[in-house]
């Protein structure tokens, strides 16, 4: 991989996916290592992908790459420890529960669904508790990133009222921001941010690759897939119904814009556009369909820790290998087929 200690450029574009974001940080834990040979340029993240990027921005900026992942395992470790006592239905006694809540074709699990059909969070959580609150602000200096953060970064939330993406940049990053990066509108309250309010970026960008176009230097992108692409087989229960019209939904913004990107790099490479008067995109990809396919839905709710580090285990392995196949290719080409992939 790295020679003679150069560091490549990239840029990383992030999903959201719940508790499946410790596999997103799986792959930060191995790229932030010294024979990656990457330096990250930029982030365009959201939802689990924004905290993520938040932490590993707050990392990087106290001690460079080995104290954002010492920085990121303290958050997942922390996430953990929080969800032990603790349960968007913690005010319903009866629903309360440990680890065993969460899991598929759990009782518990089953009540906890229809509960989220019926009632509301401002039924069931009228304080608008959200525990992500203090671990963020335990975990991240928002003042600090926003006088120096030490890289572009950039977190999607979906304007409730419009419709329209909006993009928290490192200049206004602040934990409202991340949480309403992360908003889910059956769990949590839209989060107000200057008079607007918002949910969930994965809606319109899960996550945005234009940022990354228009303000980073490289043409490296890295896309870290936590909703897979592909899943075989047809559905056929309401839940794995419900869990796949999710995936296709939050992966819809990503293929927009990766056909975008064919597009121009199409006129580019035909020659129909000069060179220079676009941007010609380099596309990368870190996934693992099969490991997120085997999960049932109900465990992007699953905060055990050793399951949190089987996913970032699953995570580091897939960079591993990616890293091993495809680091000739940085600089150079796409290392994926975009019109195979998303088109």
């Amino acid at each position: 991989m790295a020679e003679n200690g150069t560091r490549k450029p990239v840029s990383l574009a992030l999903q959201g996916g719940g508790m499946h974001g410790a596999f997103t940080w799986g792959v930060l834990d191995r790229l932030l290592e010294q024979d990656s040979g990457l330096e990250i340029e930029g982030v365009s993240a959201t939802s689990a992908g924004a905290m993520n990027a938040a932490v590993l921005a707050q990392g990087l900026r106290q001690g460079g790459p080995p104290q954002a992942r010492q920085a990121l395992h303290d958050f997942w470790r922390a996430i953990a420890h929080s969800v032990e006592s603790y349960t968007p239905f913690h005010q319903v006694p009866w629903m309360t529960g440990h680890h065993s809540f969460w899991l598929d074709h759990s009782p518990l699990h089953a009540m906890a669904d229809i509960v989220l059909r019926i009632f509301s969070p401002y039924q069931f959580n009228p304080y608008n508790r959200n525990p992500l609150r203090e671990i963020l602000l335990a975990h991240v200096d928002f003042d600090a990133l926003r006088q120096g953060c030490p890289i572009q970064l950039f977190l999607c939330a979906t304007n409730v009222e419009t419709g329209k993406i909006r993009l928290f940049s490192s200049q206004d990053i602040c934990v409202e921001a991340v949480l309403a990066s992360a908003c889910l509108p059956t769990l949590f309250q839209a989060v107000e941010i200057e008079g607007e309010h918002y949910w969930d970026g994965g809606y319109v960008g899960n996550p945005a690759i234009f940022p990354l176009i228009y303000h980073c230097r490289t043409s490296d992108v890295v896309i870290v897939h936590i909703n897979p692409i592909v899943r075989r087989g047809v559905p056929t229960t309401a839940a794995d119904i419900l869990n796949r019209v999710n995936e296709v939904s939050f992966n819809s913004s990503l293929m927009r814009e990766m056909r975008a990107i064919a597009f121009v790099t199409s006129l580019i490479q035909r020659g129909k556009v000069e060179r220079g008067e676009m941007k010609e995109m380099w596309i990368h990809s870190i996934r693992s369909d099969e490991t997120m396919a085997a999960l049932g839905v109900s465990t992007k709710y699953n905060a055990d820790w050793h399951f949190l580090c089987e996913l970032r285990d699953k995570g580091r392995a897939a960079t591993e290998a990616w890293l091993r196949d495809n680091y000739a290719h940085i600089g150079q080409r796409s290392s994926i087929d975009i019109d195979k992939e998303f088109l």
